[in-house]
């Protein structure tokens, strides 16, 4: 911590500690920072130290402490207002807002103060000279907030009226308040209307766009806008994250989260900030914070998650449902005061409205990963359930009635046909039942039971031979020899189907049995067949004749008989891959789709889905990215809620990677977004879902949603691993994430990121990945202000350029290295060295070059360096250099930007713009050193050289305007 010795040493610590986190450590620092001042017997010094301690005070969650500094402000200049430089006057005028916002935050103090200090801050604004706009503004805020709603529309009018002048809170900040207007008016739509230019980046400040986009969460859930919800809530939330004084926008998010089926990240959100619970400098935000978290907590409870263990207040343990009485109770009591203060019950019935919302959606994917708070499953039904009573008092369904129903959904191949009998199970238990219906219990229990099952088939065949189907006893025996293969036991499957086999074609010929218990038993042996085919690349031409006398036997009889159209379908998806297994991918695609159709044909689309994905993933093989977009497409249409959550993932991540290959990067977020939704509820997060969730922040990122992309890609990265997904998967996922941080202007974290891909790609054979991560973080690490760890990454990256030969990338290093050496101990010598260095590699690799267009390609990096060169000389001149040291650098400069266009001149019309360029900033040079007609010489040899030129091209319009504001003085 340094000294405080003079006036100059304050105000670099002020500035240094502005920069610092908000926070207890910051506020902390500007006191001691006060006492500093008072020590140097200098009253600005004073004044400046009290104003640095209220702006963090405002700026963080102590705003309590603000009006101290404050008041003795406004004493000293009541005092002595010569001792206010311009700066400090218009800072004390402008905070008096900041005193009105502050007081109303505060329960304590009367309205009749409040009131009272709108006045005076009125009077001194008119003494000042200022417009009363934002007096105005403030005085709609007390209106606003106790519920005073036709003096609030008049102050809106009037602060809408009035002047904008220096005392106006900036744009971003005004339509925020606006839009909040039009918002407790239930103007929805306009509300987002109105913060539409600080939404699309027109304007911002220290607060906004973060408060804009957190209030436009609920209004947009509203209206059905969750898409952009989702969007404002991940680019949001990244801005509210760090600043500790933004606890009512952080509520919003988490009242998003509470209302959107996100229950689990907004236990996340609590669990970063848990002093939002007790600190207590600013009650209304502590109020509103509260309240959604009793909402977050009431919902929990609504999905029987009660008794889940929750953060909440440090000291001890919470439950969702005790965090709800006290986030509640806590809430009502802050409320309380707040109307008690202002005489009218409007900030506790706005209070208890919050609490009371309902879901505005079921389950919104945010495409972040958080951990589930229930299994996956159905969710609760959004209305309240019955009482215990009215549960138990409903109707249950007769054995009959189930019976009948467990049937006709066996019969039509129907989804849940097995949960259907083993409700019949259940009712069977209480009541005696004949053979056959036991029989047909064991039967479908069995069906259910997998591996486990073979016993259940057997004893369901003795019943059906009990109760005098044959028929169906056999076809029993076959499904029970079909599962001892699916388990394995191939030999045993083969041997035991035999007998079945030829017993049921006997019954058949002596119509002793129907062409549905025949087709079951055919239809085991070609499963079983077909299980050799796979497993042992065995007994092809067997299983070919096995499936064709199925078809024979159920061709054409189908009708309406769904169960045969189906023995018919899976028979041609039977003969699709032997077609397949026998490497014709083209014949094998065809009959998949002709099986796909019959099961759609018979209005069983689910068991459609298992064959488009066979298609889609031969025409992938075969290049025909078109036919597998159509099977994938028509996989998820036919198989609905049916498919299973793993596969509904697998089948969106497929689309994404196909759609996202020729393109379509919206489309594909979009399918990747599913992806990670529907592998988390399957349990998959750390794996498929982290595929998912790195899938969707590369499509974020080619449509410039960096801030979106970078939230996702930090949510994957934790659960993305080289042993699970490849350490291909790692870097790429730190490579997209240190871009995104780039464009957000994180570069210290985009250095990070990117120094950590570096090095797992520095243990790759091929070693471009590498060389490109280390120029990369060089970017970044010059761009976060650190000189020579930037330095140090663009030598590692040049040396590594150098070793695979890559002249373009080396030269480009040494050129970043030499504008660095500027800001370090090398200085302008060591940055014109480096720059030297530039030209002869250049220069080298083109005197050796032998193909034409790399040679073409060469001579354009040596025009750009000597450019670069010119620049440097000139821009590397000490300020307080003297006239003979400022003309020899502009030569030396002069004579780069020469070599310049003669480079450029020889590349023709592809050389062009560059050449001109160069020109121009020749041109320049000449005038700084005198020489009028050269310089004249350079911007005419410009417009000459545009004579013709398509005046629409924006190139040619800049430099025909700066060739002509060249020519200005020199004309003169």
């Amino acid at each position: 911590m340094m000294e405080i010795a003079d006036f100059d040493s304050l105000r670099r610590a002020m500035a240094e500690n502005s920069e610092e986190p908000e926070g207890p450590a910051r506020n902390a620092r500007a006191e001691q920072l006060l006492v500093a001042a008072e020590k140097l017997s200098i009253p600005l010094a004073v004044i400046e130290a009290l104003g640095h301690q209220l702006r963090v005070y405002n700026y963080s969650s102590e705003k309590d402490k603000m009006f101290v500094p404050f008041a003795r402000l406004l004493r000293m200049w009541d005092e002595r207002p010569e001792d206010f430089d311009e700066y400090e006057t218009h800072s004390l005028h402008w905070v008096f807002k900041w005193m009105s916002a502050g007081m109303l935050d505060q329960p304590h103090i009367p309205l009749a103060s409040i009131e009272k200090w709108l006045g005076e801050m009125e009077h001194r604004y008119r003494l000042a000279g200022h417009s009363e706009r934002a007096v105005r503004s403030a005085e709609f805020s007390v209106a606003g907030h106790i519920g005073d709603l036709p003096r609030a529309e008049r102050a809106y009018a009037a602060w809408l009226a009035a002047d904008r002048d220096r005392m106006a809170d900036c744009h971003a900040c005004e339509l925020h308040g606006q839009g909040g207007w039009q918002l407790r008016n239930g103007r929805d739509a306009q509300a987002l209307e109105v913060w539409g230019p600080v939404l699309e980046g027109e304007y911002s400040c220290a607060h906004e766009p973060h408060t804009v986009l957190a209030s436009s969460l609920a209004p947009l859930l509203r209206l059905g806008r969750v898409d952009e919800a989702r969007a404002h809530h991940l680019r949001g939330f990244r801005l509210v994250r760090p600043m500790e004084s933004m606890r009512g926008a952080y509520a919003d998010h988490v009242e998003f989260c509470a209302l959107t089926g996100n229950e689990a990240r907004g236990l996340e959100l609590l669990a970063e900030r848990p002093a939002y619970f007790t600190d207590t400098g600013q009650p209304r935000s502590r109020m509103e914070f509260l309240a959604v978290v009793a909402l977050l907590m009431d919902r929990l409870t609504e999905l029987e998650l009660g008794g889940q263990r929750v953060p909440g207040p440090a000291g001890r343990e919470w439950t969702a449902r005790e965090l709800a009485g006290h986030a509640r109770a806590e809430a009502l009591e802050l409320a309380a005061r707040f109307d008690a203060r202002n005489g009218t019950p409007y900030v506790g019935d706005q209070l208890r409205e919050r609490m009371a919302q309902r879901p505005l959606v079921d389950r919104l994917p945010l495409g972040v990963r958080a951990v589930r708070t229930a299994p996956a499953g159905p969710r609760a039904p959004l209305a309240a359930a019955p009482a215990p009573e009215q549960s138990e008092q409903r109707e249950q369904p007769s054995l009959p009635a189930l019976l009948a129903e467990a049937r006709r959904l066996s019969d039509t191949l129907q989804p849940h046909a097995l949960e259907a009998w083993a409700a019949v199970a259940r009712a069977a238990e209480e009541t005696e039942v004949d053979t056959y219906v036991r029989a047909e219990i064991a039967d479908h229990t069995a069906m259910g039971r997998g591996p486990e099952g073979v016993a259940l088939f057997e004893r369901a065949a003795e019943l059906y031979a009990e109760a005098g189907d044959e028929g169906e006893a056999i076809a029993a025996h076959a499904r029970a020899a079909y599962v001892r293969a699916l388990s394995g036991e191939l030999d045993e499957a083969l041997a035991a189907i035999d007998d079945p086999y030829d017993r049921i074609l006997a019954l058949y010929a002596d119509d002793a049995t129907g062409v549905r218990q025949t087709a079951s038993v055919l239809m085991s042996r070609a499963r079983i067949l077909m299980r050799q085919v796979h497993e042992r690349s065995s007994g092809a031409g067997d299983a070919e004749q096995a499936v064709r006398e199925l078809l024979a036997l159920v061709g054409g009889r189908g009708g309406s008989d769904v169960r045969l159209v189906s023995r018919a379908a899976e028979g041609r998806a039977m003969l699709a891959e032997l077609a397949e297994h026998a490497g014709d991918g083209e014949r094998a695609g065809e009959l998949f789709r002709q099986a796909s159709a019959q099961f759609v044909g018979a209005e069983l689309p689910w068991f459609a889905v298992e064959y488009e994905v066979r298609v889609a993933g031969l025409a992938h093989e075969q290049g025909d990215l078109a036919e597998a977009e159509r099977a994938l497409r028509a996989a998820l249409e036919h198989g609905g809620p049916h498919v299973e959550p793993v596969g509904r993932a697998q089948l969106h991540l497929q689309l994404a990677e196909v759609v996202g290959g020729r393109g379509a990067a919206e489309e594909a977020a979009e399918h990747a977004l599913e992806a990670a939704h529907w592998a988390d509820e399957a349990g998959e997060s750390g794996t498929l879902g982290a595929w998912a969730r790195h899938q969707l922040g590369g499509f974020l990122l080619r449509q410039g949603r960096f801030a979106e992309a970078a939230e996702v890609l930090e949510s994957a990265l934790p659960d993305l691993s080289a042993e699970t997904h490849g350490d291909g998967a790692v870097v790429q996922t730190q490579w997209w994430l240190g871009d995104c941080l780039s464009e957000l202007g994180e570069h210290h974290a985009a250095a990070e990121r990117r120094l950590q891909a570096a090095e797992i790609a520095r243990h790759w054979p091929e070693q471009h990945d590498h060389a490109t991560l280390a120029h990369l973080a060089a970017e970044s690490l010059g761009n976060a202000g650190l000189p020579a760890e930037a330095d140090q990454a663009y030598t590692r990256a040049g040396e590594l350029w150098r070793a695979m030969g890559n002249v373009h990338f080396l030269v480009r290093s040494l050129r970043a290295r030499a504008w660095l050496a500027l800001r370090t101990e090398a200085g302008p010598e060591g940055a014109r060295a480096l720059m030297a260095d530039a030209v002869r590699e250049c220069e080298a690799a083109l005197e050796a070059v032998d193909d034409p267009a790399a040679a073409e390609r060469l001579a354009g990096e040596l025009g750009h360096t000597h450019r670069q060169f010119g620049d440097l000389l000139a821009r590397s001149v000490p300020e307080d250099a003297d006239d003979p040291a400022i003309q020899e650098a502009f030569e030396a400069a002069l004579a780069e930007m020469a070599a310049a266009i003669s480079v450029f001149a020889v590349l023709g019309e592809d050389g062009l713009h560059s050449r001109t360029a160069a020109e121009l900033a020749a041109g320049w040079l000449e005038a700084d050193l005198s020489r009028p007609a050269a310089a004249t010489a350079r911007a005419r040899a410009v417009l000459d050289a545009y004579e013709g030129a398509d005046p629409a091209d924006e190139t040619v319009r800049s430099r025909r305007a700066e060739a002509r504001q060249l020519l200005e003085p020199t004309e003169e």
